[in-house]
């Protein structure tokens, strides 16, 4: 069994009821630490999207308030529960991207140092962001994606997890789903 979270948990502010099953993605190419362009609404077959604030890096401080923020914490951990399933993701024929809007060399830096084995895609933008009308937070003066998963089928959504909590068994719980659900889809 997990440890429980020590960061405050989200509350569902309905942020994200909007984004309903069904509704198809805005065409936007987000640059990927693959070196690719991605647009995920043209994405074939079965994709997870978790959306994540912001990573950090060895010896630099967090964002302002980052402990207080409810649903800050936890990309790292989160990131590596999806790594971990990744293979049976695979064996599945589910696709799995982390999305943020850090930039794609912080992302590369993130994703090389923990070894993931997917790509992160960057909105630094915002353009994929403002278009879905994603739920985002602010840190001092600086705004991030709030944390949350879309399943998506063939560029539209399947499924909606907002709030995200507790961010280290997120991935687990999204596998589980997916598992369920796997052979209404095959």
């Amino acid at each position: 069994m997990a440890e429980p979270w020590p960061y405050p948990a989200p509350l569902d502010d309905g942020a994200a009821d909007h984004l309903r099953v069904g509704l198809k993605l805005p065409e936007i190419p987000l640059y990927a630490t693959s070196g690719d362009r991605i647009a995920l609404a043209n994405l074939p077959g079965r994709s997870i999207v978790f959306a994540y604030p912001w990573t950090g890096q060895p010896g630099m401080p967090n964002p302002p308030g980052w402990d207080d923020i409810p649903g800050a914490h936890g990309s790292t951990p989160e990131a590596e529960g999806f790594a971990k399933l990744y293979p049976r993701l695979r064996e599945m024929e589910i696709s799995v991207y982390g999305l943020s809007t850090q930039d794609t060399d912080w992302q590369a830096e993130f994703a090389e140092r923990i070894g993931l084995p997917f790509p992160l895609l960057s909105d630094a933008e915002f353009a994929f962001a403002r278009a879905l009308k994603l739920p985002t937070f602010k840190a001092g003066d600086t705004s991030y994606l709030a944390r949350l998963t879309l399943i998506i089928a063939d560029g539209c959504i399947e499924h909606v997890d907002y709030p995200v909590h507790p961010p280290h068994t997120h991935a687990h719980e999204v596998f589980k789903r997916v598992a369920a659900s796997g052979q209404a889809h095959a």
